[in-house]
């Protein structure tokens, strides 16, 4: 325990950590605040400084003297800094800064006249910035330290010894440990300064530790204090379980191992290079990952053992892949073709990404960087050119414009269902695998799809393992009364269903007849969407659900809250694009049987829903109760029902002590009945919900088939919606000879569907009632249905409930909106 406590504390700051003199005290800040004894301090150039200072071997090998400038632009920084920090003291470390960079433009000089800069040459002015910033924070903590603590810049090129490779800087560790044997016995309390990136070789040179190489000296310097740990200071939380320019729902990682690390580094996650991990992998020495801006924040822990309840630890994508498939009969059984094909590609300094072979060895398929497929392309024709000529090999397919997405987690080894959920959340976001690769450690699951579905993907799977929420492009069409109803419950509960359901609702689009409003990020429901909408676009309906369809996002969503004719018939369309839709528009369920089944028919293959529970009976569970009868094998006699929740308030509320007409405005003006409130009263609205419930159950019924009553006199028929509205009151004469004519037997007025399932036949119509039938006796805008099945045959299953009103129409929907986000598989 005493040796855990006085070990060393490894700090590794990165250039953005030591951008400007804010962020040199912000680090100062934090080393005073860890309560170690003994640490060391790795520091990277100043934010830039190195791609500059290559900049200007670049631009001198090109005699371009405009390096002459961006040298002085350099030194001048680092004078700047040095007086913000350090006073009236900078003078000292701005003469060394000042030899350093006439030392500097004397080598570049010799560069614009030879016009190549050798590798030795390239290090010497790329690693000064690393030196020039850990100097100037020893000489700055120094002063703030005063005489409590020591602090000493140690230079690493004294320290490091390296040896270039085939695989790049390999440390002399021998050399190495002998250098610093005097550094891990200082004894506390202490601070050693060092410069990241710089090293000798074997030759005592200066060179680098190459990209990545200051997160390298930090873990050297780790291995060689035997270290209790290594903290890498950046930008960022942590280790983020994806790219949250891709995944805006990326969490950062509590705890994750080595191997989980090295698995996201090679796919292109910014976690830290497998290389420079290694010496602090061999001592078992934790790192951690944690933000300089943020230095309360927790931050991730790599280690050995992690304990961490993610089974899946992050998910990544490599773009610009291109997929080969080298294929036919004659590989089968013949060895050594797979040895053949990729010491082929070694020769050539191809680097395979990714390999995925079928057991039958017909064909081997491989990922390499889309720049190299062309050459890739002709070498293998080349070394399979007998083969192919003889047609042992009848294929070498290039695919390009490919990614490949790496699902990384140790929890996933041994865990049955980890890969079903990577390839369902793949399939509900319409994403097309092209091949797989899954080691046997079980730690990686690599697919290889289109480019252009990245995004999608790696969002789906992301919100799969509830990394992220789960989200759905939605637009709403038809913000009128459901629509605006609708809208506001979306709005009150959008945080709730992100929190408790994983489930990221994000209305990207609202449209009306006449125009429309879009969004990238999601509009605000808080009632300012009518003032964007009524500024919005022309109305564009094409547009409007490409928009929505977007092919970043996994899952696409549209809300049709009209009655629109012309809105139905693009479902078929929508939906073959994937598109989900929700609907209380009772005209594509009730329209042609054909187009229906046409619907049905291009939905299936794309795996898209279509939801409709608020075409009949709004919010009460009307279709779904059938569809589980159906499914379960009762046998359905009988459906009969009040349908209309307007037609049932008009006969509930009449009474006839006034006109028929005075009811009827009242329904219209509460949001009772349909804009034209003929559709109600015509029947045709019952019809339609009859023909839905029919086909259902599985008749081959049209619209046409369905005896209707209806009760708008031929004189109002073709009139206005305007005109109807003033002279409703034709309606009075005829309707009260119907209730006196009903009252005459104690009886009341309903106006009900019926359908019989063995012959077919449906009627709508209204009918006189006994006082004690249950539809008799049903509270105003009540729809009641009741199903009479081999089941439910004495004693009839009855739902009843409200039946009308947009807030509860909007239930409807909305009820069918979360039903899409369980089958997408949100807090399922």
């Amino acid at each position: 325990m005493e040796r855990l406590v006085d070990a060393w504390r490894v700090h590794k700051f990165g250039g953005s950590s030591v951008a400007d003199a804010a962020c040199f005290r912000r680090v100062a800040d934090i080393l005073e605040a860890n309560a170690a004894p003994r640490q060391a301090v790795v520091l990277s150039a100043c934010r830039g400084v190195t791609d500059d200072l290559l900049g200007l071997v670049d631009a001198a090998e090109r005699r371009d003297v405009a390096w002459v400038e961006k040298l002085d632009a350099i030194c001048t920084r680092h004078v700047a800094l040095a007086r913000e920090l350090l006073g009236p003291a900078a003078d000292e470390y701005i003469r060394g800064l000042t030899a350093d960079c006439n030392d500097l433009h004397g080598v570049l000089q010799t560069v614009q006249l030879i016009r190549q800069a050798s590798r030795s040459i390239r290090e010497i002015v790329a690693g000064s910035g690393e030196i020039w910033s850990s100097r100037l924070f020893a000489v700055f903590f120094e002063q703030r330290a005063g005489r409590e603590r020591a602090v000493e810049w140690i230079d690493s090129r004294e320290i490091i010894r390296i040896q270039h490779g085939a695989l790049g800087p390999a440390v002399q560790w021998d050399a190495s440990r002998a250098s610093a044997a005097s550094l891990a016995g200082r004894a506390g309390p202490i601070y050693l300064i060092a410069p990241g990136f710089v090293a000798r070789d074997e030759q005592g040179l200066q060179t680098t530790l190459g990209r990545n190489g200051s997160d390298f000296s930090g873990a050297i310097f780790g291995d060689l204090l035997d270290a209790a740990e290594l903290i890498i200071w950046t930008d960022v939380d942590g280790v983020l379980s994806a790219d949250p320019r891709r995944a805006p729902g990326a969490t950062v990682i509590d705890q994750m191992s080595y191997e989980e690390a090295m698995e996201l580094a090679y796919f292109g996650a910014k976690v830290l290079h497998p290389q420079t991990m290694a010496p602090a992998v061999a001592k078992g020495i934790p790192i951690w990952i944690r933000n300089t801006f943020a230095p309360e924040r927790a931050g991730t822990l790599i280690c050995a053992k992690p304990a961490s309840g993610h089974a899946v630890k992050g998910i990544t994508t490599i773009d610009q892949v291109a997929l080969i498939n080298v294929a036919g009969a004659g590989m089968i059984g013949v060895p050594g073709t797979a040895q053949r094909l990729f010491s082929t590609l070694r020769e050539h300094q191809i680097s395979v990404i990714l390999i995925s072979q079928a057991s039958s060895e017909h064909s081997i398929c491989f990922a390499v960087p889309r720049p190299e497929a062309a050459v890739t392309e002709r070498i293998v024709r080349q070394a399979f050119e007998s083969e192919l000529r003889h047609g042992q090999i009848h294929e070498v397919a290039v695919m390009t414009d490919c990614s490949i997405l790496a699902v990384v987690g140790d929890g996933m080894a041994g865990t049955p269902g980890a890969a079903a959920k990577v390839f369902s959340a793949l399939s509900k976001a319409a994403v097309n695998v092209r091949a797989i690769a899954q080691g046997a450690s079980e730690r990686n699951i690599s697919v290889v799809i289109e480019e252009r579905d990245a995004t999608k993907a790696l969002r789906a799977v992301h919100a799969s393992f509830y990394l992220s929420p789960n989200t759905i492009s939605v637009g709403v069409i038809g913000p009128g009364l459901v629509g605006t109803a609708l809208l506001e419950q979306l709005g009150s509960q959008t945080e709730r269903l992100r929190r408790e359901r994983n489930l990221d609702l994000r209305v990207r689009g609202i449209i009306s007849s006449r125009k429309m409003v879009l969004s990238d990020t999601g509009i605000a429901l808080d009632g300012n969407w009518r003032a964007l909408l009524d500024a919005g676009v022309d109305a564009d309906l094409d547009a409007f659900a490409q928009h929505v369809h977007a092919d970043h996002l996994p899952h696409s969503l549209l809300i049709d809250c009209t009655a629109s004719d012309r809105v139905a018939g693009c479902y078929a369309r929508w939906l073959a694009a994937g598109i989900h839709i929700v609907t209380p528009n009772k005209r594509a369920g009730s329209g042609p049987g054909a187009l229906l089944e046409q619907l049905h028919q291009g939905r299936r293959p794309a795996g898209s829903h279509f939801l409709y529970e608020a075409t009949v009976g709004a919010a009460l569970p009307v279709i779904q109760t059938l569809r589980d009868l159906r499914e379960t094998g009762d046998d359905i006699r009988r459906v009969e029902g009040i349908l209309s929740g307007t037609l049932a308030y008009l006969f509930n509320m009449w009474d006839g002590q006034q006109p028929f007409s005075a009811v009827l405005c009242d329904a219209i003006d509460k949001g009772y009945t349909e804009p034209d409130a003929r559709d109600d009263l015509s029947g045709m609205d019952v019809a339609r919900k009859l023909v839905i419930l029919a086909r259902e159950i599985g008749l081959k019924i049209e619209l046409d088939d369905v005896v209707v009553e209806g009760l708008v006199p031929a004189s109002l028929l073709g009139c206005t919606v305007a005109e109807f509205r003033s002279r409703v009151t034709e309606l009075d004469a005829p309707m009260q000879l119907k209730l006196d004519a009903a009252r005459q037997h104690d009886r009341v007025l309903r106006y009900v569907g019926q359908l019989d399932v063995a012959s077919g036949r449906a009627s709508v119509q209204l009918t006189e009632m006994e006082r004690t039938h249950p539809f008799a006796n049903i509270n105003l805008t009540d729809n009641v249905v009741r199903f009479v099945t081999g089941r439910y045959d004495r004693n009839p299953l009855v739902i009843q409930g409200p039946g009308a009103g947009p807030a509860v129409t909007a239930g409807g929907v909305f009820a069918d909106v979360l039903r899409v986000g369980v089958y997408l598989g949100a807090g399922a």
